[in-house]
């Protein structure tokens, strides 16, 4: 009997040009409601700060609002950048969502700041100080089993044994993943490099754990998907114009689409953007539905997390719903 593989959504809370950070919360609500309805398995917010065009700053607020509105689809963090918070607070913040919203949470950990050097200092970060792996232990004492003689306990947290993923873009993530025996979701939307790499060592060195048994690794990718596959390349440029603007210090607003993209930023900038976002799928349903396949294929995910900037709410609600089509009817790939 086949397996289908799930497939989840990561958002980022776009702000388009032209509308405010209210109505981009708005249509995260709704984007999430409409994904439980086509099948899918998580809805992920991502922590940014400062930066105009991405209202999701404050994750766990967002998760929550996003849980209250939707009924059976998991909601989480993907992710919430771990050095920028005290892991006490984080396991108070999740623990409570978790105890509102029993076994649809989950926590995904990064170690990025999320921002700048400006950032940073307003977060009061040491920016020489790297405790990620000691600060993830920490995490998963305080929300594994009670520990009624501890000084410090997270209350509510403790107990609630809220699953807790490794999210990374280089080889650093893979290998603690692997070492404390968790889940692991590669950045291979964005900085897809080292996604061959990280995947081997993770379920090389994976070490079953109380967290999970055996690997179970989740693999980002873009999606561009409309009735027409014009449509869909037209729609893309969003994206490859936001992140030309972000490479080149100049982040705003999610940026209309374009018919020239090459005429914005020029064919060099396109092409270093492009590599970057390779992991992706753009055109109709059934392109959608090949280009996911072959990625599969390829990387064997346990998991297919899809994400994509489009500028006009419906259209990227049509993206997700096509996607959504495509991917249910992928199969499951076991690892090598």
């Amino acid at each position: 009997m086949t397996q289908h593989l799930p497939y989840s959504l990561l958002d980022l809370s776009p702000v388009p040009e032209g509308s405010t950070a209210q109505d981009a919360i708005r249509n995260t609500i709704d984007l999430a409601q409409r994904a439980e309805g086509w099948g899918y398995h998580r809805f992920w917010l991502a922590e940014h700060h400062n930066m105009p065009g991405i209202a999701s700053a404050a994750t766990a607020v967002l998760i929550g609002l996003v849980a209250q509105a939707t009924r059976t689809i998991r909601v989480g963090a993907g992710g919430i950048m771990l050095p920028n918070h005290a892991p006490l607070t984080v396991a108070e913040a999740f623990g409570t969502l978790a105890t509102v919203f029993p076994d649809r949470i989950d926590l995904g950990l990064g170690r990025a700041p999320g921002g700048d050097g400006a950032v940073v200092r307003a977060l009061r970060r040491d920016p020489m100080a790297d405790s990620f792996p000691q600060d993830v232990v920490e995490l998963l004492d305080y929300l594994g089993p009670e520990r009624p003689g501890a000084a410090v306990r997270a209350l509510p947290g403790e107990g609630t044994n809220l699953p807790v993923w490794i999210l990374g873009s280089s080889t650093f993530g893979a290998q603690l993943a692997a070492h404390l025996g968790l889940p692991y979701a590669f950045a291979s939307h964005f900085a897809p490099d080292e996604l061959d790499r990280a995947l081997a060592i993770y379920r090389e060195r994976f070490r079953p754990s109380p967290w999970g048994s055996k690997p179970y690794a989740i693999l980002a990718a873009n999606v561009f998907a409309a009735d027409d596959a014009g449509e869909a390349a037209y729609l893309r440029t969003t994206m490859q114009l936001a992140f030309a603007r972000l490479r080149t210090g100049q982040p705003g607003k999610l940026p209309r689409p374009v018919r020239d993209i090459d005429a914005e930023i020029g064919a060099g900038m396109r092409q270093a953007v492009d590599h970057s976002l390779r992991i992706s799928a753009v055109g109709g349903r059934a392109e959608v539905e090949d280009q996911l396949a072959r990625l599969v294929e390829t990387y064997r995910p346990d998991e297919l997390i899809l994400t994509g900037q489009i500028h006009d709410h419906t259209a990227r609600l049509r993206s997700f719903e096509i996607a959504a089509e495509a991917a249910s009817g992928l199969a499951l790939q076991q690892a090598a």
